[in-house]
């Protein structure tokens, strides 16, 4: 369908009607040519591949077209015809030119090819017309498209949870602190701390880490929900795995146990690759020819195998077992490392493991208490090349084991009354998991830098965009 004046590159090369008057708008991605033809490689984003506009240079003015350069942004209208030249099956005789926008090359940052994925995080306003990151963003559109298409044919309900919260789910203390209080001169108690009660909300808020304390109290009520939305870290991080700002899906489901969280997690992510891979093959082939040449193998394999399930003491036998000199040394209690992680998915059982029974002490405290005292029911999904994806638990619904378990932590039970009164009136059995979304497309994209999967990336010193 036509739309905006012009019909789409993507729809004319689906489904290509030879001899027909098209419109075309987008952005010069190349121009060759002599002084009688010019040729130029046209994209409008809309797929990885450029349509080939033919100029007639005779029936143009010289000025018009020499003010066509890459980076550029036109219109042009003409006859799709069928391509005279390899490389493309069609391409437009061009009649009409139009310029909406010049560029100019001596000062266009994308004029020349093979520029570094470090130098194109600095222009991260530009990044996305360049072949990578238009692959990567349609990808991750197709991905954002697919969970939300996931949960609505299983019957969850999207639950729009906090940005802004007086909570921290994971205790980890590392969160963006929410004021409207002069930063210069705020209000203090008698011991210099901050005096939080004359602010905006009359107590220290925060940009949230996680939806999935407010995800369970409605999933207390509507059965399964899912959130899905921006979380926020304020750690110190310069790593290929860590943002400030990030994505996050958290279903929560009333009545799941961990058997059967652990079979929704492993269905989830199969559908979402699985619909990568049908719905973005343009995409995933460039991005293997030019990053990852293992990556749709890769894919593949993960819808085509039944995921591992390990206990944490096996798991943790197992690489002591190994023979391997792991960076960080291997014990019962250890909170396992990338290294321990994909050394299980890639080289000992070479498919997706799903870890189960973790210690208690190095993990949160909602996590459901295991019998022995000593282990919770906590699961994490591990991938190849990333390790852990997906992490998740059976949540504690006994009201005094959770609050033993705040308690042996130094919690302030005030400070989650309303999640404990979710223990007092009706409880039940429940379960829960979050992926990362960046996480997920560094999977499927077979990107090495998490920067690189995110439109805007927000790392320490970094907020430019």
């Amino acid at each position: 369908m036509a739309r905006g004046g012009r019909t789409k590159i993507l729809d004319l090369l689906k489904t290509p009607k030879i001899d027909t008057q098209v419109t075309v708008k987008g952005w010069v991605r190349t121009k060759r040519g002599n002084k009688s033809i010019q040729f130029i490689a046209l994209n409008d984003g809309s797929t990885i591949h450029n349509i080939q506009l033919v100029i007639d240079v005779s029936n143009f003015d010289e000025e018009l077209l020499k003010s066509i350069n890459t980076g550029a942004c036109i219109r042009a209208d003409g006859k799709l015809v069928k391509s005279q030249g390899s490389g493309q099956p069609v391409e437009i005789q061009v009649a009409d030119l139009e310029i909406y926008g010049v560029a100019d090359p001596e000062k266009y940052p994308l004029q020349k090819k093979g520029h570094s994925l470090e130098f194109l995080r600095e222009i991260a306003h530009l990044r996305p017309r360049t072949n990578t990151f238009g692959a990567v963003l349609r990808i991750r559109n197709a991905m954002a498209f697919a969970i939300h298409k996931y949960f609505n044919e299983n019957g969850f309900v999207y639950l729009h949870t906090p940005i802004i919260t007086g909570s921290d789910c994971e205790g980890a203390g590392e969160m963006f602190v929410v004021t409207t209080l002069d930063i210069n001169n705020p209000p203090r108690r008698n011991d210099k701390s901050v005096n939080y009660s004359e602010d905006f909300f009359g107590k220290q808020c925060n940009l949230t880490v996680s939806g999935q304390l407010e995800g369970e109290l409605g999933a207390l009520a509507l059965s399964e929900i899912y959130t899905f939305g921006p979380t926020f870290r304020a750690e110190n991080s310069n790593t290929p795995r860590h943002l400030a700002e990030f994505w996050m899906i958290e279903p929560e489901m009333a009545f799941y146990e961990i058997d059967e969280n652990m079979d929704l997690a492993e269905d989830f992510i199969k559908y979402l690759v699985r619909y990568a891979l049908e719905n973005c093959a343009d995409d995933l082939e460039f991005l293997q020819k030019m990053y990852d040449d293992s990556l749709i193998e890769r894919l593949k394999s993960v819808i085509e195998c039944d995921f591992i399930r390990l206990d944490y003491t096996e798991g943790i036998e197992i690489l002591k077992n190994s023979g391997v000199k792991f960076e960080f040394p291997v014990h019962w209690g250890l909170d396992l490392q990338s290294e321990h992680e994909r050394y299980l998915v890639e080289k000992h059982f070479k498919k997706p493991v799903i870890l189960t029974n973790y210690p208690k002490e190095i993990k949160a405290f909602y996590m459901k208490q295991n019998n022995d005292g000593k282990t919770v029911r906590a699961m994490d999904v591990l991938f190849p090349k990333i390790g852990e994806i997906i992490g998740g638990s059976q949540r504690e619904e006994n009201y005094d084991k959770l609050v033993s378990r705040i308690h042996e932590l130094n919690m302030a039970e005030k400070d989650v009354w309303w999640y404990l009164d979710t223990r007092r009136f009706g409880t039940a059995p429940h379960s829960g998991f979050g992926l990362g979304f960046e996480r997920l497309l560094l999977f499927v994209t077979g990107m090495a830098n998490i920067r690189d999967v995110i439109p805007f990336p927000r790392t320490p010193k970094n907020a430019e965009f």
